[in-house]
């Protein structure tokens, strides 16, 4: 019996002391453990430095008493994972899952509550999340705040946008941690639905570098039935907490047991190129929820867009309707505006485009009746998916493109009018099957209907996944832009192909984004999945396609041509018109030639704000190609090609920025050479000032 006891109390003391666990190469260290009080607390270290000072969790909830303190440990569990898995489509064919697990349950003595906290630690960071298991004591509960805490260690760099339960369509800022709240005037621009919530308030995925140069990126994966999270900073003591996105009551989250949190994760190397090569985010998410995936296929397209965006053209048909019942208008009796693009001369002449230079789709927006009031006004049956405008031959143009192997992408803006596309969303997907569509770009532009929701509420982060679920039975894969930044549930729904919830190439239009720009997406928006960047302008001064437009694009045009390698995406758009590619046919052959799938990446140069290069190879050849991206400064490579096969020999196309090439002074000045390449090749390149280089690189034959 003694010794019974004995074993007991040693098993208690050691559920009572700090947990640990650590990554399977020992780089990064986990560990929990309970204050005195019962608050669960973690801390993560890297290499022996501290990532995560002691940081708190735990929730502040509505009308009952927080999880925050009162807890023990009642078991823990440590687990080891690893498995190879393959991505319907992606930045490489196989992907290694391997880590280290952590399982700590938990029981709130005065309440009998049970928490639990599950740990998984990876050789490039941790993710966590809170797991409630069925019980008596916890059944349904509303979530005032979640009290999840990142202490940093010190005053760090950071690239970052507003917090914001609206939008994520801000321009980045770099400054230090204690910099934030004397900036963020200046950081809030104007967007046409948005809103800041705090002064020191930042959106994930937020970058950061350490004054010893340390890299740290915190996000959050499988983001399901639950609010977005955002981050408020302490500026005295550098901690942030997570503040996740109300709903019109002010509310953050509706649960009910069993249920789980999404995962928060921490990334952190001493090598930035390790922050765009880690999958932690993909990792953590479940495996593919759809049993046939043959009919998702990644996509080169182009479309009647761009004209819109720079003011050319116009969505609307006419201009004699101010308001519009869409049950009530007939558009036969009203005179035609003129500008309205999406018109049957107009697309079968992009058809033509694509199918001469062998895209596989055509977007066209505008197609569909009611863009004469569609915006901001708070409309709740705004369109209806199906009707289209007098000049739009949905039946011809459909056929015609498919005499020519090209397909035609829907595109269905919602307005932020959630329960209208609900309303509508089978009869719309319907339509899509029946023309032989199987891709559709939706939107979300302004407010979300019903008033007082916001686009990263618990209720409308579930009418995002509705719509991906529901076009899966349908077999339609979705692109959705001002829709919530993606947390890697593209690996659960590969038919999630694209997403925009960024700043994307749109705002060179009209408002600019800053050279740097492309520099921290693939550190942030990217880690979570895929964008829409829309790249590939040739034509950067507008007034040349719109005369009343005097912006002018913030990069060079091999920067252009650089994207479609940085900014990984299955989903790629040449966006600029027709006619401008027919001026630079040269340089349009290796947007025609670069693949949207891949079967390897290789990250060889990159920091955040400064620079990216990344070489990656075909998943359906033996080329590979290469893209580099560099902010105002411009950059100096010295590239050695030591990922191509040894006993091969290759020949290498560079597209490069001329030497006075220059993002305002000379943006149109490339060059194009060509020369023989192998593994022991040293290139030596220079982007130039909001610059960059793209390369092709095909084996010969022996």
């Amino acid at each position: 019996m003694r010794r019974i006891i004995l074993l007991l109390s040693f098993l208690m003391l050691q559920l009572t002391m700090a947990q640990q666990q650590a990554s399977p190469n020992g780089d990064v260290q986990l560990s929990f453990s309970l204050s005195a009080n019962g608050t669960p607390t973690y801390k993560v270290s890297y290499k022996g430095k501290e990532v995560v000072k002691e940081s708190t969790l735990g929730f502040l909830l509505k009308e009952t008493d927080p999880l925050t303190g009162d807890f023990k440990v009642v078991n823990s569990k440590k687990t080891t994972f690893k498995e190879t898995w393959k991505p319907v489509w992606g930045e490489e064919s196989e992907i290694l899952n391997h880590y280290n697990e952590l399982l700590v349950e938990l029981r709130q003595e005065k309440t009998n509550r049970l928490m639990n906290i599950r740990f998984r630690v990876y050789d490039e960071g941790v993710g966590f999340r809170y797991e409630f298991p069925t019980q008596k004591e916890l059944t349904y509960f509303v979530i005032e705040e979640e009290l999840s805490q990142f202490a940093m260690a010190g005053d760090h760099t950071a690239w970052w946008i507003p917090g914001d339960y609206d939008t994520q369509e801000y321009d980045y800022m770099e400054s230090k941690l204690s910099e934030i709240r004397g900036l963020m005037k200046q950081a809030v621009t104007e967007n046409v639905s948005q809103y800041a919530f705090s002064p020191t308030g930042v959106q994930t995925s937020l970058m950061m570098k350490t004054n010893d140069g340390l890299y740290i990126n915190l996000h959050e994966a499988a983001l399901v039935d639950y609010s977005l999270m955002n981050l408020n900073l302490d500026d005295k003591n550098f901690i942030f907490q997570s503040w996740l996105t109300p709903d019109a009551k002010g509310d953050k989250g509706y649960l009910y047991t069993p249920t789980k949190t999404p995962w928060r994760t921490i990334m952190v190397s001493d090598d930035a190129r390790k922050i765009l090569a880690s999958r932690l985010i993909l990792n953590l998410n479940e495996p593919c929820a759809i049993a046939d995936t043959s009919w998702i296929k990644p996509v080169k397209y182009i479309g009647v867009w761009w004209e819109m965006i720079t003011g050319k053209s116009s969505w609307a048909y006419t201009n004699d309707l101010p308001t519009i019942k869409l049950d009530e208008v007939d558009y036969s009796k009203v005179k035609p505006n003129g500008t309205h693009a999406a018109n049957n001369q107009k697309v079968r002449a992009y058809i033509d485009f694509a199918a001469k230079h062998g895209f596989d789709q055509v977007l066209i927006e505008g197609w569909n009746i009611g863009w004469e009031d569609w915006f901001g006004h708070r409309k709740d049956y705004v369109f209806d998916f199906v009707t289209p405008y007098p000049d739009f031959d949905l039946k011809g143009l459909n056929d015609y493109a498919h005499s020519k192997g090209v397909k035609l992408m829907m595109h269905h803006e919602t307005s932020g009018s959630t329960r209208n596309y609900e309303r509508h969303l089978h009869q719309a997907y319907q339509l899509m099957k029946d023309y032989g569509y199987n891709s559709v770009k939706s939107g979300y532009v302004g407010d979300i209907l019903p008033i007082g929701e916001h686009h990263y509420s618990q209720s409308t982060i579930n009418h995002y996944l509705y719509a991906i679920k529901e076009a899966a039975k349908y077999k339609i894969m979705v692109n959705a832009h001002e829709a919530v930044r993606p947390t890697g549930l593209c690996r659960t729904y590969p038919n999630m192909i694209g997403n925009e919830s960024a700043r994307g190439t749109e705002y060179e239009a009209f408002g600019g984004n800053k050279p740097f720009h492309t520099t921290i997406l693939p550190f942030t928006r990217l880690q979570g999945g895929p964008m829409d960047y829309t790249p590939g302008i040739f034509e950067t001064e507008m007034k040349y396609v719109n005369p009343n437009n005097n912006s002018q694009i913030r990069s060079t045009l091999a920067k252009q041509l650089a994207l479609y390698v940085t900014m990984y995406s299955p989903l790629q758009m040449a966006a600029d018109l027709p006619e401008n590619y027919d001026r630079f046919l040269d340089a349009f052959q290796f947007i025609k030639d670069v693949p949207v799938d891949w079967q390897k990446s290789e990250y060889l140069e990159a920091e955040p704000g400064r620079y990216i290069t990344i070489a990656r190879k075909d998943k359906h050849s033996d080329d590979w190609y290469i893209g580099c991206t560099a902010y105002e400064g411009g950059h100096a490579s010295e590239l050695l090609l030591s990922f191509l096969d040894k006993d091969k020999k290759y020949e290498a196309t560079i597209y490069a920025d001329a030497k006075d090439a220059d993002y305002m002074k000379n943006p149109k000045a490339y060059t194009i050479t060509k020369q023989k390449v192998n593994a022991k090749t040293k290139l030596k390149l220079t982007a130039a000032k909001g610059g960059g280089y793209a390369i092709r690189i095909s084996k010969l034959a022996n």
